[in-house]
């Protein structure tokens, strides 16, 4: 007997960079009205969301700004943030006050497409006829000031085999195939969709069968699935990247239906089975898919099993987020008439924790490339034996970016209770969060002491530069101090009475010469040394955001 699945709720959660120079770049009329990128963002999502453009837009409406607006003890804005730290939400949370305007406080926007009244479908199918169809629940698009997106999609279904739940997952999580055999083999579905019922049937509003695919410049083909509900970003120009491989994030719930497992099965190592396959995001099999020892170590490390005397068991790996259950029950003193309380924390505060940790992920992963691209231009510039002003803006923009990051956005500890606390902390250990954080913290302030060094260097010449220019100035104003004293006698006659007019003109020879060489030297080593004197001579032009962008090569 197959166990069956009473209730799956998973989000697929796909991470993106926005490249926010090529934004400013390609989209100057919304960007020069704005001083802060972010304040753009409202802008330029609403004027892309016109009718004709695109099926999403045309059938469901497109994306809208969707800002917390209700604060009561029943509102989800309240339910939200009550778990969390006062400081998280003043970062973390997207709020409008009563009148509906946004209090300009998180360095956040969040946007939704609104499904009410609308049923609209997620389909997959693969080369070996297995096929599913899950009903969407909610589209979230949550972008972040330094360019970070996370786009969220949830699925529901009810009542199915549980190798199904692991099909679904498994084959809608994809967003390109690795390679075009693994579509042929079915590993990979051949056949993505969103479908809305109408009076006629289902509609087609975006489909992807993975026919062909290349990449686009360092980029993969992504799936039509995703650029279509992107539609505001043009992908073809390489305005935004995907941070991750070919697959989302998986964050599932699963509660398992009671009726349909043994009564020992809590128990038993047929449970633990099934939970390392969801935890994997593997397909149905009758036993582990890998080494018996070793995932049993993996698994001990991975789950977390506060709750595991009921059958509830949380899990994290580098790539899923599991909360699953056997069957729905009061919980305590939480009582199941008012919502299963498994379920509530895993659409609420762990769903936001998620989003938190996979952002910190995102950025870290995010700046390991632009630490790499700042550092290429670097080393290219300094072979060709002149590091510039614009290397230098690059490098302080990276850095303060970072600082910003771990000053503003980074924290290691995100509510106050023991559960919410061991949960982020597995999520970052898995993720790797806090050894890419070292790491990258390292690279900047090593690239920022390399160029305090070289700047150093380079301003110990120039101050040897005009000791020497300072010296030759100086000897000419001796001499022309000398030869302006009104000697008398001998002296005088000599140098200024035309008396041995060979002599004389020797001599303003000689000190013309003097002057004049003097002046050609400094004019030389200004010029020479002109992008060292430039930023002080010249004011400097006022530079847009990040400059140009190093991702796609402008």
């Amino acid at each position: 007997m197959h166990p069956r699945v009473a209730h799956l709720h998973t989000y697929f959660l796909f991470p993106f960079a926005l490249d926010k120079q090529a934004l400013r770049a390609d989209h100057q009329d919304i960007w020069t009205k704005n001083s802060y990128w972010i304040d753009g963002l409202d802008e330029w999502i609403a004027a892309h969301a016109r009718r004709g453009q695109s099926k999403i837009v045309d059938r469901l409406g497109g994306w809208r700004r969707t800002p917390y607006s209700r604060s009561d003890m029943d509102s989800p804005a309240y339910q939200d943030m009550v778990f969390f730290h006062p400081f998280v939400r003043r970062v973390f949370f997207d709020i409008s006050d009563a009148t509906g305007a946004s209090r300009r406080e998180a360095l956040l926007r969040c946007y939704t497409i609104d499904l009410r009244g609308k049923q609209l479908f997620f389909e997959a199918r693969d080369a070996k006829e297995r096929a599913a169809s899950v009903a969407v629940t909610d589209l979230r698009l949550f972008i972040f000031a330094n360019g970070i997106a996370i786009l969220s999609i949830g699925v529901e279904a009810f009542d199915l085999e549980a190798r199904d739940a692991l099909w679904i997952n498994e084959s809608m999580r994809k967003i390109y195939p690795s390679s075009g055999r693994q579509v042929r083999e079915g590993r990979a579905p051949n056949y993505l969709a969103w479908t809305l019922e109408t009076d006629g049937g289902r509609e087609a509003l975006a489909e992807e069968r993975f026919a062909r695919g290349e990449m686009i410049g360092y980029l993969p083909p992504l799936a039509n699935t995703i650029t279509s509900l992107l539609y505001f970003a043009d992908y073809s120009r390489q305005e935004y990247e995907p941070v991750l491989d070919e697959r989302m994030i998986v964050n599932t719930y699963v509660a398992i239906d009671a009726a349909s497992v043994p009564g020992d099965y809590l128990d038993s190592e047929a449970y633990q089975v099934l939970l390392s396959r969801f935890l994997y995001v593997d397909r149905w099999g009758p036993d582990f898919r890998y080494d018996r020892s070793f995932l049993r170590r993996e698994l001990e490390r991975q789950l977390y099993t506060r709750w595991s005397h009921q059958g509830t068991y949380y899990g994290f790996t580098s790539y899923s987020s599991l909360t699953c259950c056997i069957g729905v029950f009061d919980c305590d003193e939480h009582q199941l008439s008012e919502g299963f309380l498994i379920h509530r924390m895993f659409d609420g505060r762990y769903y936001l924790m998620t989003l938190v940790a996979l952002f910190y992920r995102a950025t870290l992963l995010d700046f390991a490339e632009r630490t790499a691209l700042v550092s290429k231009q670097l080393f290219q510039d300094q072979e060709r034996g002149r590091i510039t002003h614009e290397d230098i803006r690059l490098a302080n923009h990276l850095r303060g970016d970072f600082l910003h990051f771990s000053n503003y956005w980074y924290f290691g500890e995100l509510a106050n209770k023991d559960e919410e606390i061991e949960h982020f902390a597995m999520q970052r250990r898995e993720y790797g969060i806090e050894e890419m954080k070292a790491e990258i913290e390292e690279e900047v302030d090593k690239l920022n002491a390399s160029l305090h060094n070289y700047y150093q260097f380079r301003s110990t010449e120039s101050i040897n530069r005009l000791a020497m220019l300072s010296l030759l100035f100086g000897a000419g104003a001796v001499l022309t101090g000398y030869f302006g004293m009104n000697f008398e006698g001998e002296f005088g006659r000599l140098f200024f009475q035309v008396t041995r007019p060979t002599f004389h003109t020797a001599v303003v020879v000689l000190v013309s010469l003097l002057a004049f060489g003097a002046l050609s030297f400094g004019v030389f080593l200004v010029a020479a040394n002109w992008q060292d004197y430039r930023g002080i001579l010249l004011p400097r032009a006022a530079r847009q955001d990040g400059g140009t962008s190093l991702k796609r090569g402008d």
